[in-house]
């Protein structure tokens, strides 16, 4: 029986429930704002509400304990103003990332940072009824004796699936899996609700959320994602037509030392490249992930880019996930680093994105020589084209070993604060 502490539980629906666009913007510039705290005042300037509707809305949050007071800060005229925080222990949401050969839950805080963890071996092939019940049991595991409120469970893994559904396909050498049902499965054992994307997307989601930057993971909750902005202004907190957001959607390594400087704001279009078991991409554009109309893209890893080249288990031979991981297997790092520039080299080109980023455990065993290596070809890309500010750059994502399941966590906390959709 799944570990659920149901009294909790249910306060995590009302959580679920936040649906107000304008509450949301709100509550992503609390977030943002991190232990500082922010005004109502600046809150309304910053979404351009009016100033009653922001008190309605603030008001609600902190009966919900969701916000509270943080001090008060001096005016220029006037008594000074009271600053609101977010409260990130009113809510957790469980990561879980399904890898070929282990798995990683972590327990997430409103602001992301991760309070507990796990990680052991697992065996991707060993039949689904074994995983899910493997992963249910490390989830329970995780949260026994917590005493925390659970949105419930993101979970990443590798691709291609229907995120829409929680319905895997091919997964690449595990053809089994097609067709499994695995959100249902997963809500069914533990009892609450469940949110299924690819571990690419799930990594840049939780990039894009809580930034690129260092503080990552500091738990200071005071990331550089996208601030909030463009409320619906109207005399109450919650207007005709407001959006609805269902639950679905470590340190910074080397960089590339040529190009643009990398952006130390929000990041609205980059390119998240995992190199680990596999090869994949997790694409920002617009500040949301692009998952596309039947939330397949990112499937970088299969682009076929030798005609005669080895054979990939996706059934295709040639591309780019086979030649780099032979390549590794061969001592040959470098080569693989070029082979994965030049896949790089083409989605900056067709989509114009600003910033790539790379993660997995075999960029994390060579950042240097991929770091490198990615940005040599990018630089040649852009001086053959004649690029007048120099090349996209390149920089380790943050997160490191657990950043695909931290971005797992952010399928649930995410759409809270209106980032949840691409």
């Amino acid at each position: 029986m799944a570990y659920v502490n149901r009294t909790n539980a249910e306060s995590g629906v009302n959580l679920l429930a936040l649906r107000s666009h304008n509450a949301a913007l709100v509550l992503d510039l609390l977030r943002t704002a991190g232990e500082g705290g922010i005004s109502r005042l600046e809150l309304a300037e910053r979404t351009g509400l009016t100033p009653q509707a922001v008190s309605k809305i603030t008001a609600r949050l902190r009966a919900d304990g969701l916000a509270a007071e943080a001090g008060r800060r001096a005016s220029t005229g006037g008594k000074p103003r009271t600053v609101l925080r977010l409260v990130p222990e009113a809510g957790h949401a469980v990561g879980l990332h399904l890898d070929r050969d282990e798995v990683t839950v972590v327990l997430c805080d409103l602001t992301g940072a991760v309070v507990a963890e796990r990680r052991v071996p697992l065996d991707l092939g060993a039949g689904a009824e074994a995983v899910v019940e493997s992963a249910a049991a490390e989830v329970e595991a995780l949260l026994a004796g917590a005493g925390v409120s659970v949105l419930g469970v993101g979970v990443a893994l590798p691709g291609p699936l229907d995120h829409a559904r929680g319905v895997l396909h091919r997964v690449t050498g595990f053809p089994e899996w097609d067709g499994f049902p695995l959100r249902d499965a997963l809500a069914g054992r533990l009892g609450v609700p469940v949110v299924v994307d690819k571990d690419t997307n799930a990594a840049a989601l939780g990039i894009a959320v809580v930034g690129s930057g260092s503080e990552r993971g500091s738990g200071s909750g005071s990331g550089s994602g996208v601030g909030a902005s463009g409320g619906v202004s109207a005399g109450s907190a919650d207007s005709p037509g407001s959006a609805d957001f269902p639950g679905s959607t470590g340190s910074s390594g080397p960089s590339s030392s040529s190009g643009p400087s990398s952006p130390s704001g929000p990041l609205e279009s980059f390119a998240y490249l995992h190199l680990g078991t596999g090869l994949g991409a997790g694409l920002v554009i617009g500040g949301g992930v692009h998952r596309g109309a039947r939330t397949g893209a990112g499937e970088f890893g299969h682009q076929v880019i030798q005609l005669d080249g080895p054979p990939c288990g996706c059934g295709n031979r040639g591309c780019i996930e086979a030649l780099c991981l032979a390549a590794v297997d061969r001592g040959a790092v470098g080569e693989a680093a070029r082979v994965l520039g030049v896949g790089a080299a083409n989605l900056v080109g067709l989509l114009d994105i600003d910033l790539v980023l790379l993660g997995g455990r075999t960029v994390a065993a060579h950042q240097e020589a991929f770091v490198r290596g990615v940005g040599a070809v990018l630089e040649e890309r852009a001086r053959l084209e004649g690029v007048d500010d120099g090349a996209v750059p390149v920089r380790v994502a943050p997160g490191g070993a657990r950043g695909v399941a931290e971005g797992a966590a952010q399928l649930l906390l995410a759409p809270l604060f209106g980032r949840g959709e691409g």
